[in-house]
């Protein structure tokens, strides 16, 4: 745990000057329109959660995979150099999507891609496919104090566990560099929070988990099996994701460039929660789902695919729930991160 207790540090000691050099240059998100903070807020958290996790692994102690973990690296930074510059000036959703794209395959360059028993060019679209939407995924959960980054952490501690338990030496290092990431940075974002992760955090940390789930190999099970463990594991922002998409879809709006308060989150709010019970119980939705996809991962097929059947009629009922329920005023309960979003 000497990756995880270093991240921490580093992320609990960093995140300070992140909030300090973002007052000084301006990169704050601004009171305006659905955003319900009253004051402008720092957005350079993801900057002080990256160089955590980067630090965290000149640690990382398995020197024949670095290949690898420099081609993670190589993308993560490129995600959130992307993401900090829409945060600061604003990018196209086409760019956006092409410059993930491009981080993907950098991943696919160095062997790091989904391994189905179907032809190459399959997997590589399934590899992109699942970079790019759960890289957004993250973004688009950044919507409260402390979300993202608890539901990171704990898909961080949920692929820490399982590659311990397979030897997975990449994926345990810096599933404990992420992992003690967020937890410093929690400090600082849980609610009240007082800086933001902003895209540059939220792209990164997407990224890197997106990375992690394709690489999380378990050589006892067959692949037909174990492609379920990270749509398990990341499953809350895979449920928001799919929510919003449908929500928004159903009403005639373009799902990935209308902002809203249509998340789960704020659905759940609308119903009385208050947002640390909300994020809470998001948390608590991450770790029975990590607890499902470690169960999964030493299945049967007949079992795992059971499994997973019940778990996507529970989330489909869920969403037609929520739908049917109709939007109403926000309360002015919510405090939303405000960067979630496109």
């Amino acid at each position: 745990m000497v990756i995880a207790s270093t991240a921490f540090i580093l992320a609990v000691a960093g995140t300070p000057f992140a909030r300090r050099a973002a007052l000084r240059l301006g990169a704050v998100d601004r009171p305006a329109g659905r955003k319900l903070h009253t004051t402008p807020m720092p957005l350079l958290g993801g900057l002080a959660v990256y160089a955590a996790v980067i630090g965290s692994l000149l640690l990382f102690p398995e020197r024949k995979e670095v290949v690898q973990l420099a081609g993670i690296v190589v993308g993560a930074s490129w995600v959130s150099l992307l993401g900090l510059w829409d945060d600061q000036r604003g990018l196209h959703p086409a760019l956006k999507l092409i410059a993930q794209l491009a981080a993907g395959a950098v991943l696919i360059t160095v062997g790091i891609q989904v391994a189905l028993p179907l032809p190459d060019w399959a997997n590589i679209a399934l590899t992109l496919l699942w970079v790019v939407g759960i890289t957004n995924a993250f973004n688009l959960l950044d919507n409260m104090d402390g979300l993202s980054s608890g539901v990171g952490a704990v898909a961080a501690a949920c692929f820490l566990l399982m590659a311990a338990m397979n030897d997975q030496y990449l994926v345990s290092g810096l599933a404990a560099g992420v992992l003690g990431a967020c937890l410093g940075f929690l400090v600082y974002n849980f609610n009240p929070a007082t800086i933001f992760m902003g895209d540059s955090g939220s792209l990164f940390l997407g990224f890197v988990l997106a990375a992690l789930g394709i690489k999380l190999r378990f050589p006892a099970n067959t692949n037909w099996v174990t492609w379920m463990v990270p749509v398990l594991v990341l499953g809350v922002p895979v449920f928001d994701t799919t929510l919003v998409v449908v929500s928004r879809l159903r009403r005639g709006v373009n799902p990935f460039t209308t902002p809203g308060k249509d998340h789960v989150s704020h659905r759940l709010v609308r119903l009385g929660w208050t947002d640390r019970e909300v994020v809470l119980l998001l948390y608590l939705a991450g770790c029975a789902l990590g607890a499902v996809a470690t169960f999964v991962s030493l299945a049967s097929p007949g079992e795992a695919y059971t499994i997973m059947i019940a778990v996507v009629i529970l989330a489909l009922a869920a969403i037609v729930g929520l739908e049917r329920r109709r939007l109403g005023k926000q309360p002015g309960t919510g405090t939303l991160s405000g960067r979630g979003e496109p």
